[in-house]
């Protein structure tokens, strides 16, 4: 099984701990970057460590979890190469992966129940890129990134 890194502020900590706990009861081996409690912490610190690992290529995947899931979803999308999509059921899940080829899943702590997170992150992580037409979109994503990150 492949290698995912995890990460959530205190609005998410409940549902990443179960996330985790889940996954690596199915055979992921997950690296856990934080938060460590649900003391407040502030969303963007967690958001950067998960997607600097996956835009520099530690980690092909990640999940970041938050209180709406929508500040962790800014926050991963700041960064080139990655493309994080915030998912509240499955069929947003295996579409972004589908046409998208998402690597970053976000959950919603405070508006997702952990079964329905479950069955979210099982999809996601099952399915494949089709590629095929829809490379050429992520091309020309990745044509973007370069125009307005050269250093990247």
């Amino acid at each position: 099984m492949e290698r995912i890194i995890i990460g959530s502020d205190h609005a998410g900590f409940t549902l990443k701990e179960a996330i985790k706990s889940y996954l690596e009861s199915r055979g992921y081996a997950l690296t856990d970057v934080g938060t460590a409690d649900t003391e407040s912490v502030d969303y963007p610190d967690f958001g950067c460590q998960v997607a600097e690992e996956v835009a520099g290529g530690k980690y092909a995947k990640g999940i970041l979890v938050c209180g709406s899931g929508v500040g962790m979803a800014i926050v991963a999308n700041k960064f080139p190469r990655v493309r994080a999509v915030l998912s509240m059921d499955e069929e947003t899940a295996r579409m972004s992966r589908l046409h998208n080829d998402t690597n970053i899943l976000v959950l919603a702590g405070r508006r997702t129940d952990i079964e329905t997170a479950r069955r979210i992150a099982d999809t996601w992580l099952s399915t494949a890129f089709e590629s095929g037409r829809h490379q050429q979109r992520l091309d020309k994503i990745s044509e973007l990134e370069k125009r307005l990150c050269p250093q990247s």
